[in-house]
């Protein structure tokens, strides 16, 4: 195994670009843990608190999964700290080889991956409009993202973390709010691009401002100007969230893929 990433592996990531997106960002830059064999198995880990991200092929084979694994607990990620970004039948037999090992492993977030091709205008038409996110936006933004965090209970850090991360978002130019109609920040939304690709991420709207369309109509914004830059959009769901879900398909997403977070 080689603990470096070459023109092979985003290759062979192609076939899976939507549903392991942030793989093909992360694995180029700096990494804690890089082991890949550049055809059949990747093993990407950035750091505390983000996921592991193990690919392999939808054909993979018992063992082929067993070499994941065993490279996995020996590299000290099985030790209960850390989390694995996952295909279904890699998870399964995480899970089931686990026990074996006396390791306890269940499955915490069941994703969805989706692109758009077609952007759909809102039925409903929400009051006030998109903002572009500017540096005297960075005190909000971090109220955002530490209410964003503490709601979903991932990857959560302390204030100063998410300081330098709303620095490093709104440097981008890819940062925006909606402002409803009495100038409130309401809602958030960001993107990534990584080849032809975008993701939407960071998409929260403030608890009292919920159920009147700011989260939807932001996110067919951003989408548009993705579109226009040229880009694919994407984005990762909780699959379990159909009212999320549901928002993002009624403005042209399309269900792409699917994986699992374990822990």
């Amino acid at each position: 195994m080689d603990n470096f990433a070459d023109e092979r592996d985003y290759k062979i990531l192609e076939n899976d670009k939507y549903t392991f997106f942030v793989l093909g960002r992360i694995m180029g830059g700096k990494c804690e843990i890089l082991l890949t064999d550049h055809k059949r198995l990747i093993i990407c880990f950035t750091c505390n608190p983000y996921p592991v991200w193990i690919w392999t092929p939808d054909d993979a084979s018992e063992a082929e999964m067993e070499r994941a694994y065993r490279l996995a607990l020996e590299s000290s990620l099985l030790d209960g700290k850390h989390r694995f970004n996952l295909k279904y039948n890699l998870a399964e037999y995480f899970i089931k080889r686990a026990v074996e090992d006396e390791i306890n492993l269940s499955i915490s977030l069941n994703m969805y991956a989706y692109d758009c091709n077609a952007l759909i205008k809102p039925t409903v038409i929400a009051d006030g409009a998109i903002h572009h996110c500017v540096s005297d936006d960075i005190d909000e933004l971090v109220e955002f993202l530490d209410l964003f965090h503490k709601e979903t209970g991932v990857d959560k850090k302390d204030i100063e973390s998410y300081r330098s991360e709303a620095e490093e978002y709104i440097n981008s130019g890819n940062m925006y709010f909606w402002k409803d109609g009495h100038g409130n920040n309401v809602a958030s939304c960001k993107f990534a691009p990584n080849g032809d690709t975008a993701s939407v991420n960071l998409v929260f709207t403030r608890p009292e401002f919920r159920r009147k369309h700011y989260a939807e109509n932001l996110v067919y914004q951003v989408t548009k100007i993705i579109m226009d830059a040229g880009y694919i959009p994407m984005l990762y769901t909780d699959a379990d969230y159909t009212a999320s879900n549901a928002c993002y398909e009624k403005i042209g997403y399309v269900l792409k893929g699917k994986l699992c977070t374990v822990g």
